[in-house]
């Protein structure tokens, strides 16, 4: 189930997506021992690179135990795109370089004339990919969407140019920038992709579970299948998803399992940003990894609240405890 990408041999064919907010260190450190071949970043912005923008300096961090991992940077300005790649190619330990050319929020797209909105110039696509691509060492990937709208699907001639400008691998999130996250994601771009270039791709768009990856991977005959809003608070997905593609059964989840992830998860981010924003950040991750538990209004509304790892902590075991003093400590995953 492996696949190749630039010197790595990638173990499976599961990708944990750029999430803005999400794809942070810890996270992707879980995604990649729960079961990622490979781990993207959140996105940083070139010009918060180019002028030494110290919060996102401090996103740039990465450890050797998440590799093979990728680094995501936008914008749409050629010179600052390639500084900023230059400084992630000799200043980050990520393996690849990845380019959004996809994000389809209106403060990239239409503000910065980023993300997505560049699928409308494919030239100036080529343009970057190519001046990037000389000016740095390791592997170039690029994440596109379908096209700006139903008018203008183009993904097939900007994969084409992405190719020829020297790009390892091509991300298809398969909907276009008008219809955001919304409606079903059109395989047939990707696998028209896929067929039009000799360099991996990755299908992107609405995998949930074992039977969506399993399906993209066959109808569109894409190399792997990149996990995004199914993975929030469920790093689990990937071991999950890895077995249901090896036949396997479906591995048990536990409560005590989920209970030390989130604390983990806690205590990673206040090790790299203090225990104040750790709590600020966990008051997003804590309700994704408590959604569908039993009781888990109560202790979200209390988590929220907490300041300090003490209380969030103390929380936490209450909670547990309850619950599973009275639902055992085995949690019913039901495949969709």
């Amino acid at each position: 189930m492996s696949f190749k990408l630039g010197n790595y041999v990638v173990e499976n064919k599961l990708i944990l997506a750029p999430m803005a907010g999400v794809s942070n260190h810890p996270f992707r450190l879980m995604a990649r021992q729960l079961g990622a071949g490979v781990v993207f970043a959140e996105m940083v912005s070139d010009k918060a690179i180019f002028f030494q923008n110290p919060k996102t300096l401090q996103m740039l961090y990465m450890t050797v135990e998440e590799k093979p991992a990728a680094q995501q940077i936008f914008g749409s300005d050629l010179e600052t795109m390639v500084e900023a790649a230059m400084f992630i190619d000799k200043n980050s330990n990520c393996d690849f370089i990845d380019i959004n050319m996809g994000c389809p929020v209106p403060k990239v797209a239409i503000g910065a004339q980023a993300g997505a909105s560049l699928m409308k110039d494919p030239q100036k696509i080529y343009d970057i990919v190519k001046a990037i691509k000389e000016k740095v060492s390791k592997p170039v990937t690029v994440k596109i969407r379908s096209g700006w709208d139903s008018e203008s699907v183009n993904a097939v001639e900007v994969a084409k140019m992405i190719e020829k400008a020297g790009a390892s691998l091509i991300t298809v999130h398969a909907r276009t920038r008008a219809q955001g996250y919304s409606g079903e994601p059109d395989l047939d771009v990707i696998k028209a992709v896929k067929e039009a270039v000799s360099i991996p791709v990755i299908g992107n768009g609405n995998i949930v579970d074992g039977k969506s990856a399993k399906h993209m991977l066959e109808y569109t005959g894409c190399d792997a299948v990149m996990i995004g809003r199914a993975s929030l608070g469920n790093p689990w997905i990937f071991r999950e998803i890895n077995a249901y593609l090896n036949g396997e059964e479906t591995p048990v989840r536990t409560y005590e399992e989920v209970k030390t992830l989130m604390i983990r998860h806690f205590d990673d981010l206040a090790k790299l940003k203090g225990e104040h924003t750790a709590c600020l950040e966990m008051r997003s991750h804590g309700p994704w990894y408590l959604k569908g538990l039993p009781k888990a209004s109560q202790v979200r509304a209390k988590l929220a609240r907490t300041t300090n790892r003490a209380e969030y902590m103390e929380n936490l075991e209450m909670y547990f405890d309850d619950v599973m003093s009275t639902h055992g400590n085995v949690i019913e995953i039901t495949e969709s």
